[in-house]
């Protein structure tokens, strides 16, 4: 899938991001179906001892998209 789903949306990203899946539906990168359309992402903190510590740092709310 290439193309954005919301074409209301004004980010500057058209391509997902290959192997990244993400569930967050209320994110302006997310594609409609797992896909992350974000140029790059960055997940964090540097500190976490697990997978349920970290959080995408690229996340931004589809309303400010």
């Amino acid at each position: 899938m290439n193309e954005r789903k919301n074409s209301d949306c004004k980010c500057d990203s058209t391509k997902c991001i290959k192997g990244v899946v993400c569930d967050v539906k209320n994110c302006a990168y997310h594609s409609g179906e797992s896909h992350c359309y974000a140029g790059t992402i960055s997940v964090g903190p540097r500190e976490a001892s697990c997978s349920a510590n970290t959080n995408c740092a690229t996340f931004k709310p589809k309303e400010c998209c």
